[in-house]
């Protein structure tokens, strides 16, 4: 668990991932949504719907220290423009940032923001939508290749299982426990925003890197968060 910890988060130590960490994502990833629903709560009491709203996606991105935003700028670097394989690969290796980054991450985390900014949101919902997010990722290697021949998710791609996706089921009842039935619609987008991501990855490179995985967690999970404010 510690090893899954400490990939996913700040938290857990400077520990090198194991093939046992994707079994405790799910987990670690509801975890995380426990830590950002009591932080909601608590924000809404002290502030309006919008400062409380920028005061959790700042939570949520201090807590994860960066890592899946980080690779949703990768993947809009690599996989968005027009290039060839190899060159993708090695623009999603680099460290700095171009142009279709910094178009596509701030207009995704202001749709967080501005999903949260209704103050519609259960804080509950939050521990589901983590944990499913947290699930996809670990499911996504044990039916995707892994595009390089070596890179961050190496030491524990092996330790995926198909299986690992029976955790939707109780991830999922936890957003229509909090929302209703509009949990369920919430859970598909969140699904079909990370799938989006793995169906272009998988176009453009030939299957998923760390940085895909990354991308899915912030995609599905800001997916789910819009899903849950659409107008009746």
């Amino acid at each position: 668990m510690l090893s899954a910890l400490a990939f996913l988060t700040i938290l857990g130590g400077a520990r090198q991932p194991d093939r046992h960490a994707f079994a405790w994502f799910p987990l670690v990833g509801a975890g995380i949504g426990a830590v950002m629903a009591t932080v909601w709560w608590a924000a809404q009491l002290l502030w309006p719907p919008g400062v409380a709203a920028a005061i959790l996606v700042a939570v949520d991105l201090a807590l994860t220290g960066l890592l899946h935003v980080d690779g949703l700028a990768d993947c809009a670097d690599g996989l968005l423009p027009h290039m060839d394989r190899d060159k993708r690969l090695e623009v999603m290796r680099q460290p700095d940032v171009g142009a279709f980054a910094l178009a596509v991450v701030p207009v995704v985390l202001l749709a967080r923001w501005a999903a949260l900014a209704t103050g519609q949101i259960q804080p509950l919902a939050l521990v589901g939508i983590w944990a499913t997010s947290r699930t996809i990722i670990a499911t996504v290697p044990s039916v995707v290749s892994y595009a390089r021949d070596s890179g961050i998710a190496t030491a524990f791609i092996a330790g995926s299982r198909r299986w690992f996706a029976g955790w939707l089921i109780p991830a999922v009842a936890i957003i229509v426990i909090a929302e209703g039935p509009i949990g369920i619609p919430a859970a598909f987008t969140a699904l079909a925003a990370a799938a989006a991501i793995v169906v272009l990855a998988i176009r453009r490179i030939g299957g998923f890197t760390g940085d895909v995985l990354g991308a899915s967690v912030v995609l599905s999970e800001t997916g789910a968060l819009l899903a849950l404010v659409v107008r009746p």
